[in-house]
């Protein structure tokens, strides 16, 4: 995918995510003087910051899946750890940090360690907006072998800005490592939301996915009055949500090829 592309991908989801439907229906509203426009805003706005909302929509697309140990992965080729869990910020020098998806590489680093693959490979995220000239895949690598993998059963991705750039990349990188079968065989570590449509590319990258999914973002704790009142980091969940469902339908009806 190109630069140009790759932006647009980024933006125009925005405008069907809750915080833009309700910049559209409040511009709507001043220019067509419909206060009931700014009143469907305000409800959407409610609506999407509430855990009720956002706690259900996460679940969901998380696909009802439960975390489980280590020791529960079948034996594959590889173990494919998905970018996403650096972001680069201000220092003396390039540096990246950790951010909400350190699971992801924990599980990856805990599944290698278990022997479940002799090959641990990295995607390295990387967007056109990026500054610096970070390798966030070699981080990664850099800090796998510091807990104790071994570098020779380490893989860099090639730089990826997509989840079907990672599929491929991935599919790239294990073709060139050969083996008898053609048909390889991956254990997938990604956020439990986003699995679905991470093992649906892999897949059609033809690759045997066994899904391992972490970083859940929902908690089995019961509902309760409390669960009406808004939060930033509920609409936060709602749109990431929501995201990932059209990033899914996108490509599971539109883009088959």
């Amino acid at each position: 995918m190109g630069p140009a592309m790759l932006y647009l991908a980024k933006i125009l989801p925005v405008f069907v995510l809750p915080t833009g439907v309700v910049l559209l229906l409040l511009v709507l509203s001043l220019v067509l003087r419909k206060r009931g426009l700014a009143a469907a805003a305000l409800a959407v706005l409610f609506l999407s910051s509430t855990p009720l909302v956002g706690d259900t929509l996460m679940r969901a697309v998380e696909g009802w899946q439960v975390r489980q140990p280590a020791a529960s992965a079948p034996k594959a080729d590889a173990i494919v750890v998905l970018s996403g869990m650096l972001r680069v910020v201000p220092g003396t020098h390039d540096t990246a940090e950790w951010r909400d998806a350190v699971d992801r590489f924990d599980a990856g680093v805990e599944l290698a360690r278990a022997g479940k693959a002799p090959l641990l490979v990295f995607t390295s995220e990387w967007y056109p907006w990026d500054v610096g000239s970070i390798d966030k895949g070699r981080l990664l690598a850099d800090r796998a072998v510091e807990l104790g993998v071994a570098r020779n059963r380490i893989v860099i991705s090639r730089r990826v800005s997509t989840t079907a750039d990672e599929a491929s990349a991935v599919s790239e990188v294990l073709a060139a490592h050969g083996g008898s079968r053609a048909t390889k065989s991956v254990i997938l570590v990604t956020s439990a939301f986003h699995m679905r449509r991470s093992a649906l590319l892999f897949s059609r990258a033809g690759l045997s996915v066994a899904p391992f999914p972490v970083d859940f973002r929902t908690s089995p704790a019961p509902r309760s009055f409390m669960d009406l009142l808004p939060r930033a980091g509920s609409l936060e969940s709602t749109e990431t949500a929501l995201r990932e469902v059209y990033g899914y339908l996108y490509y599971r009806l539109v883009k088959t090829g």
